[in-house]
């Protein structure tokens, strides 16, 4: 093919390449890591003991929820804290979006006295109120040590804060630090 003739059909792709663009499907979003539920606005369906099986069996219910992705928790303004790990007594870096801000983009709507309960694939939950989550600058951890977390670790998500920065924490034994942070964090219900 002669040089002209290349450029030419480079520049009547090039002009297609728009419209084929806007005619492409949306990006799926990958596998929802968490879910929000109660005062929220939602942007999937109710409760569905199939779909839904992990809460089915620690029996949860809900008739709005707001999911996540790794993107879209990633799209949030990230934060970094380097508290000490009761597991090796070490600081590592964790960052994340801040647990507020994850819940301002499921559109919750409480005020300082609301409770957040945060639960673990393990069942394991927390009860918090937002005051406390904003007082103790609660992030929801989705890197650690510069590397995302893995599920079978203490990830893919960690609700925690920066313990050895909370003067009434920092006081005590670093294993009593960290009840109101479950790792493996997979939902949040927001109650008004």
């Amino acid at each position: 093919m002669k040089k002209r003739q290349f450029l030419n059909a480079i520049a009547v792709a090039g002009g297609a390449l728009p419209a084929l663009a806007r005619c492409a499907p949306a990006a799926q979003p990958g596998p929802t890591l968490l879910t929000v539920t109660g005062a929220i606005k939602s942007n999937r369906g109710r409760f569905d003991p199939l779909r839904d099986q992990m809460m089915y069996k620690q029996k949860l219910s809900f008739e709005q929820a707001h999911v996540f992705d790794f993107a879209a928790l990633c799209a949030l303004p990230a934060f970094t804290i380097r508290p000490t790990l009761e597991y090796d007594g070490q600081q590592h870096t964790l960052s994340g979006p801040a647990l507020l801000d994850v819940l301002r983009s499921a559109g919750a709507a409480v005020g300082d006295s609301g409770k957040l309960v945060l639960r673990a694939v393990d069942g394991y939950a927390a009860t918090l109120t937002v005051a406390q989550a904003r007082a103790q600058r609660i992030i929801v951890a989705t890197h650690m040590d510069g590397a995302p977390m893995a599920l079978g670790g203490l990830g893919p998500l960690w609700a925690i804060y920066d313990a050895d920065k909370v003067p009434e924490m920092a006081a005590k034994p670093l294993a009593q630090r960290f009840g109101a942070c479950p790792w493996a964090l997979y939902h949040v219900d927001v109650q008004a």
